[in-house]
């Protein structure tokens, strides 16, 4: 990722990275940051409970849309799996709207008095690209999980994984998916066009088909294009690795046990709704093998303590990965780009558990390369998942 230096135009001073307040964006955000601090005078801009985090690693913190971060997190963290169901994107977009109005008055009084020379903003920010082109600011998209952007050929995300196609017929599905993906945004857009428009965003598509709520002079892919499948990407898009960066909090190590085997399951910072049916279901599938210990992080460091669930499955508040991962024979996760890479980095195999957004995108990419296993069937498989578990160690 230090390559992400030689990408920045001269004279370049100072740089802005915005991110919405969740660790999957936030995260690869603040370690393009770190990199980026020791040659340019850097600020980071997000809300209210992410400024300790950002200051924790050395960085200058802005906070944006005050007193309204817990309206933002309902919206993206909802108690049900958005997936691509209509009716819930729909209803997530509009509650958005009104929170991106703030958004981006605030930012535009900001840039008023203090812009950059260049912003990064995390790909669910777009609107950073409306203001800043407003204040004469260069902008680039940050983006983590590249499977996301559309492109003319390749399996398209947010279908339930797709594989790359290997006969004419698995073609034309992947292009009835692409058109329906299309479809769908431009429905959107149509149904939304006037506040959509207020906020700066006069179309959805660029003349040369691009997407407008991405960068069209850079987008920083964070992965391996080895890992993505074949597709033609947009000239834009620039592969500088993972961006992968876990805070430091000063809590004990998990309780490993010698000689056995320890396994880390972990769904994120979203997903609540669904954390503690999979608790419930790893203590069916922890009975099944009692030699082995079981780890389940609810990806929050304010939960308090340690909760023992039975001999062998402890719920644990956080989960330093730059200290404790390497500690695991295996891991199930949820298919997050920071995680996915952390095992990919620690040559860790992964039991893929995908619930909601890209995630299924991510384990069939996972399972392609034979790096981990992609769980198909929900609860009733992890319960059942013994067999996979001893394939992956063996």
């Amino acid at each position: 990722m230090n390559n992400v230096r030689d990408l920045i135009p001269a004279g370049t001073r100072r740089i802005d990275l915005l991110a919405p307040p969740f660790a999957g964006h936030l995260h690869p955000i603040l370690a393009l940051a770190c990199v980026l601090r020791a040659h340019y005078q850097v600020r980071v801009i997000s809300t209210e409970s992410m400024l300790p985090r950002i200051r924790a690693a050395g960085l200058e913190a802005h906070e944006l849309l005050a007193g309204q971060e817990q309206a933002l997190l309902a919206i993206a963290n909802p108690q049900y799996a958005v997936g691509n169901h209509p009716l819930r994107l729909y209803r997530q977009f509009r509650a958005a709207l009104a929170l991106l109005a703030d958004f981006r008055s605030e930012l535009d009084a900001l840039y008023r008095q203090s812009a950059p020379d260049l912003a990064i903003a995390d790909f669910t920010l777009p609107i950073v690209g409306c203001v800043a082109q407003d204040r004469g600011v260069r902008w680039w998209t940050s983006l983590p999980s590249p499977c996301v952007l559309e492109t003319p050929d390749g399996p398209p995300a947010y279908f339930g994984g797709l594989f790359p196609a290997r006969t004419r017929w698995q073609q034309s599905r992947h292009a009835l998916a692409r058109y329906k993906l299309r479809l769908f945004k431009k429905t959107i857009f149509a149904l939304f066009r006037r506040p959509i428009q207020a906020l700066g965003m006069k179309q959805l598509y660029r003349d040369d088909g691009s997407e407008s709520a991405y960068s069209a002079e850079c987008i920083l892919a964070l992965g391996d294009p080895a890992l993505e499948f074949p597709r033609r990407w947009p000239s834009a898009v620039k592969f500088i690795g993972p961006a992968l960066y876990t805070p430091h909090y000063d809590l004990p190590a998990p309780p490993f046990k010698c000689g056995q085997r320890h396994v880390l399951v972990t769904l994120g910072t979203h997903l609540a709704w669904h954390k503690q049916p999979t608790i419930n279901a790893l203590a069916q599938l922890a009975a099944t093998l009692p030699e082995w210990q079981f780890h389940f992080t609810w990806g929050d460091p304010e939960t308090q303590g340690t909760a023992p669930v039975q001999a062998n499955l402890v719920c644990l508040a956080w989960i330093d990965y730059e200290r404790d991962l390497e500690h695991y024979d295996v891991v199930i996760h949820h298919g997050g780009a920071g995680i996915m890479y952390y095992c990919l980095r620690h040559d860790i195999p992964a039991l893929i558990y995908p619930v909601d957004y890209d995630q299924f995108d991510h384990a069939a990419r996972i399972e392609a390369a034979g790096k981990g296993i992609w769980l198909r069937g929900g609860l009733s498989a992890l319960r059942d998942a013994r067999p996979l578990l001893e394939q992956l160690v063996s």
